[in-house]
């Protein structure tokens, strides 16, 4: 495994969340949290203590138990009484169905923006997607993760369709990218990372093909590079 981060989680200072809204203190804990589900730092299957959490991020236990109950309603962790918080399986065919979901929304709704999204709104994400290179060669996955899903639903969040954010946002929390620290050992990481970059000059271009061409081999990792147990 990576090395864990030593301070508490923290949202991005640059990017206000989406609406907005700034998040809560608890809502960032949530959101560190639910990064490393996704990447595959907390295993399903296995029970966690929000006091060993706690430690884990360098935070008190009251946020992370809390956090820890807003992903109970989301039904990415469930309560074992007296012990903690078990990590939900997620089947390969469940995995395979939300890949398709999200291709099939995403890759035409990012095609799209190539005409008609602002080149200011665009260029607006690009310290976003620079953060996933930084922390992709950090091999900071919990960072990486978060990075990603904020450059990804501020991507979506330019067609003006709220409830299409929604419904990618939660199927982003219940994918599991586990390949992703054996690709940080591989040096490989840092490669798929930059293709957050090569999709945002393709945007600017106005290159619809080459839009297509980054998403369509971008969620392409998704169950492929990134999902190697």
């Amino acid at each position: 495994m990576t090395a864990q981060r030593d301070s508490a989680p923290s949202a991005a200072p640059d990017l206000p969340s989406l609406g907005g809204r700034r998040s809560s203190y608890r809502e960032r804990v949530a959101d560190a949290l639910r990064a490393a589900l996704i990447a595959g730092e907390l295993r399903p299957g296995e029970v966690y203590s929000a006091p060993t959490l706690a430690a884990r991020f360098g935070v008190s236990a009251t946020p992370v138990r809390e956090a820890m109950l807003d992903l109970v309603k989301e039904g990415l962790v469930d309560t074992v009484p007296n012990k903690g918080f078990r990590v939900t399986e997620v089947s390969e065919k469940q995995l395979d169905e939300y890949t398709h979901i999200r291709s099939l929304i995403e890759i035409p709704t990012v095609v799209e923006l190539a005409r008609t999204a602002d080149p200011v709104s665009l260029e607006a994400l690009r310290p976003a997607a620079r953060e996933i290179v930084t922390a992709a060669a950090a091999g900071d996955l919990i960072a990486y993760v978060e990075a990603d899903i904020r450059f990804h639903l501020g991507l979506l969040a330019l067609a003006g369709n709220a409830h299409l954010v929604e419904v990618v946002g939660d199927l982003r929390k219940r994918s599991r990218l586990y390949g992703l620290d054996a690709l940080v050992r591989a040096g490989r990481l840092e490669a798929s990372a930059r293709e957050h970059l090569e999709l945002l000059d393709a945007l600017l271009d106005r290159d619809e093909r080459a839009v297509r061409a980054v998403m369509t081999r971008h969620l392409g990792h998704v169950r492929g590079l990134w999902a190697a147990h």
